[in-house]
């Protein structure tokens, strides 16, 4: 059923009383797939159906398996390349059969509502949505929302935020900040002891979880390894190196115990419940899981990020006394060593991160984003 103003109630608000077609377009990245996952999974809750955009790459395709009750589909888009770039070409001809490619897949699934991520696979559909007078949302969970965001926000009836410290950009736009929402898995842990020897490791000992998002970091990585063996066999590590450089780091991690190291993990939920630390980078759902979960971190934000976003991310969580911010610039494995003995061996600094990332967490944001899509305005 297509979109009616009849469908209106007070204030030109749509009181919705019937199931809508939704669209989240998502995927390229972690960041932006598991977050368009979980307003997927409370959408179908709500009786919506749901369809999930998601990019080509390898990352959405491992990401997107386990959920086999979603439906996916895949668009031809691809990440922006350098403006004076051979590969601009290729990047505007994949732009283009994106387009096209929404406007059918709208077309069949008589589309309502058109729900982006961020990032690259979501310009396109939100493009090819406006042009046919769908409603559209765009979510960023940045401090410092991305390019993308900021050019497809004009084309959006509702902008909606992770962080309160992003509302500047969009001046323009209906901003609501609804927080960046996680998927229902986290809602309940394993018991720690338990989730530590599913991993293989000792449970009565801490564990500091390393991962550098879902592409993982060879920096990264290899300092957790330089510092793992600073360290010694006193602290374990469960280390979420990335398929590509998963063969290196077990070769450097050789056959110390307690360093456990995985190219993926397709179950976050157990690692969380067995770490006492996290050492990560900061794009915005990492730090969303972070605060829901309660758990202290050290944030290494990737210095190549686009306007360096992540690094104004970590600022946040350290300022509010969550996390501390190691700027791979300046970082070594035994400062880092020094870091992480200090937090493990003082219960109340560990408690105190706790307390203040629990403090950043939204607990309902997939509710706030669900409730948006559902009352949203129709555009002028």
């Amino acid at each position: 059923m297509a979109f009616s103003p009849a469908s209106y109630g007070v204030q030109g608000v749509n009181v919705v009383s019937r199931k809508l077609s939704i669209v989240i377009a998502c995927g390229g990245t972690g960041g932006h797939l598991f977050p368009g996952i979980a307003v997927a999974e409370e959408s179908r809750r709500r009786g919506h159906k749901v369809l999930l955009l998601i990019s080509r790459k390898r990352v959405d395709a491992d990401a997107s398996a386990k959920y086999g009750s979603l439906d996916f589909v895949s668009v031809a888009a691809i990440a922006k390349p350098p403006t004076v770039s051979f590969r601009t070409i290729a990047f505007l001809v994949k732009l283009w059969r994106t387009v096209r490619q929404s406007r059918r897949i709208f077309k069949d699934h008589q589309v309502d509502v058109v729900l982006g991520m961020g990032g690259f696979t979501s310009l396109p559909p939100i493009y090819a949505a406006r042009k046919m007078k769908l409603l559209t949302a765009l979510h960023d969970s940045n401090a410092l929302p991305g390019k993308a965001n900021r050019l497809g926000a004009r084309w959006c009836n509702r902008v909606l935020l992770g962080l309160e410290a992003a509302r500047g950009y969009f001046e323009s736009s209906e901003v609501h900040v609804t927080g960046t929402p996680i998927r229902s898995e986290f809602c309940n842990l394993p018991e720690k002891k338990k989730a530590r020897v599913r991993f293989g490791l000792k449970p009565d000992q801490p564990v500091v979880l390393c991962f550098g998002g879902s592409q993982g970091a060879r920096f990264l990585n290899t300092l957790v390894v330089q510092m793992a063996e600073i360290l010694g066999e006193g602290v374990q590590c469960l280390h979420v190196a990335g398929r590509q450089d998963e063969e290196r780091v077990k070769g450097l991690v050789g056959s110390r115990k307690g360093h456990v190291v995985l190219g993926f993990c397709d179950d976050m939920p157990a690692a969380y419940a067995a770490s006492t630390l996290v050492i990560s980078r900061s794009g915005g759902a990492s730090l969303s899981e972070l605060a829901a979960l309660a758990l202290p971190s050290i944030l290494v934000p990737y210095p190549h990020a686009a306007d360096d976003h992540q690094t104004i991310n970590a600022r946040c969580f350290e300022e509010a006394g969550a996390s501390v911010l190691a700027p791979e610039s300046s970082v070594n494995a035994e400062d880092l060593s020094g870091v992480v003995g200090e937090i493990l061996g003082d219960p109340s600094k560990l408690e105190s991160m706790r307390q203040a990332a629990g403090s950043l967490s939204t607990k309902d944001a997939a509710e706030k984003i669900c409730d948006t899509l559902e009352t949203i305005q129709k555009a002028g």
